[in-house]
């Protein structure tokens, strides 16, 4: 496994119902509506994005995001192959990544980052062989510190105001989860 920061591939996962591809500068227009969306990036470090371009820029630097790679959330029966969310894992080294995700408002509750973050995770897991994963929330995002627990992610600890955010200053959760936790890991390969 390559080293932090290193480049790695995106390859397209398939699920049941969505397409994971490489998220690409023209994915910003169908995700700027919950970019921009003061409730949807309530929990966010940053805040709303103002402009198309600047939420372009953020997602696909034209220098390349050398720590990450971004996904797009395509639903598979859409023809138009339109965005509906965002997953990223970054690599932080050691076989361990960060995850993110985002799902457009519209789609929320259906079962759609379940779905595609479980298949990203099983990715992770017996393709790349990852050994831990873990995602940094803020303690008021009730729907995404479920989510992960759903998924099996172990509450490790709080960081006290560990983000000075739009919000002022935020504690932040971390959760964490092992290859050997996942049903689908390494050693079912």
């Amino acid at each position: 496994m390559s080293g932090a920061g290193a480049p790695q591939d995106t390859p397209t996962i398939r699920t049941d119902r969505y397409i994971l591809r490489k998220l690409v500068r023209e994915d910003a227009a169908a995700l700027f509506p919950s970019f921009s969306d003061d409730a949807m990036m309530r929990w966010w470090s940053c805040p709303p994005f103002v402009s198309l371009q600047a939420l372009a820029d953020w997602l696909v630097p034209a220098s390349g995001w050398e720590e990450g790679r971004s996904w797009a959330i395509i639903d598979a029966d859409d023809p138009e192959g339109l965005a509906i969310g965002r997953l990223a894992a970054m690599d932080r080294g050691d076989g361990v990544s960060e995850i993110a995700y985002l799902v457009a408002a519209e789609r929320q509750g259906s079962g759609v980052a379940r779905e595609t973050l479980g298949a990203l995770i099983t990715h992770l897991f017996a393709a790349e062989r990852r050994r831990r994963l873990y995602a940094d929330v803020d303690p008021d995002n009730a729907p995404s510190n479920r989510l992960l627990e759903t998924l099996g992610f172990t509450l490790e600890g709080r960081l006290r105001e560990a983000w000075t955010t739009h919000l002022g200053r935020r504690d932040s959760l971390i959760w964490g989860l092992l290859d050997h936790e996942w049903p689908i890991s390494r050693n079912q390969e």
